[in-house]
């Protein structure tokens, strides 16, 4: 890692790179604690894979098409968002099985993006690398587009905080007292979906489940309140994603799969954590327990 921090002054890309793992964990905690609340990873797992297809058609007309303007991550927004609204209505209103249709628009993503990929000249390595994760090939204009969904997810968090929190404890107790809750349900899939895509550019599309549910699990453990579970979701992200860039730089592992080997053991550790904690806390209340109680000590 001393060789990531003697380079990083240096060279602009593990700047660039830094820079979006730290933005990246804004949202990646506030969201990622909806989704853990919620229960609601097996969507986000269904969204971050029909990303691919977004991401395939924005090479394919950019390449095929010429048109220039169009970047990886704006197809990648755009299926994200369609993606999301299609599983929100058919979860609130359809009768089709929920997570037959998740797996539907999973399947159907990851197929248009091999399909794209084929009939895409000389793109296929780089889309690969949104596949897995490339986060150390990240550019400034993909950074600004990065901080704007960053933005609009915290902004939006923010704005509606409250209805967020009911919808995903008590969504029934919600609907009684007159809220909306299909609607906000639907908006926090969209946000999801665009928390996706900000992880798509730091671990790629086969890892932005694990660091978009460990950490917020991992501050689950220890927070008692949904706002303090966000403050350390986002330090947790924030300490993983740059801890594994640094870990990756030097023997030149790919950078994604480190951040997430990294996430996991840092869930593993809370985890064996708790469990001795709750083991020591419990030796020491039976100690307490079967101790004699000391008649001088007991007063009326």
């Amino acid at each position: 890692m001393t060789v990531f921090f003697a380079d990083l002054p240096r060279h602009a890309f593990l700047q660039y790179a830094l820079v979006t793992g730290l933005l990246v964990s804004l949202a990646c905690g506030v969201i990622g604690t909806y989704v853990v609340t919620r229960r609601i990873s097996y969507i986000a797992g269904g969204i971050s894979h029909s990303v691919l297809g977004g991401m395939g058609a924005a090479f394919f007309v950019r390449a095929v098409l010429g048109w220039e303007g169009v970047r990886p991550l704006h197809g990648a927004v755009a299926a994200a968002l369609v993606s999301a609204l299609v599983i929100g209505l058919v979860s609130l209103r359809g009768k089709e099985r929920e997570d037959t249709v998740i797996s539907a628009i999973w399947a159907i993503g990851m197929a248009l993006g091999v399909i794209f990929i084929a009939r895409t000249p000389g793109y296929a390595e780089e889309l690969m690398g949104y596949l897995f994760g490339n986060i150390l090939m990240i550019s400034p204009r993909e950074i600004e587009l990065v901080a704007a969904l960053d933005l609009a997810v915290l902004a939006t968090v923010a704005l509606f905080y409250h209805q967020f929190q009911a919808v995903c404890f008590d969504e029934e107790f919600a609907r009684l007292r007159g809220l909306r809750a299909d609607l906000y349900y639907l908006l926090l899939l969209a946000l999801t979906a665009l928390t996706v895509v900000l992880l798509v550019t730091a671990v790629g599309v086969v890892m932005v489940i694990a660091l978009l549910t460990l950490p917020a699990a991992v501050a689950g453990l220890f927070a008692r309140s949904m706002w303090r579970m966000m403050l350390l979701s986002v330090i947790l992200c924030a300490l993983i994603t740059s801890f594994g860039l640094a870990a990756s730089y030097g023997p030149d592992l790919p950078a994604g799969a480190t951040i997430v080997v990294s996430a996991g053991a840092v869930y593993l550790a809370a985890l064996v954590w708790r469990r001795f904690a709750a083991a020591f806390r419990t030796g020491t209340a039976g100690a307490s327990a079967a101790r004699p109680v000391d008649s001088a000590r007991v007063t009326d």
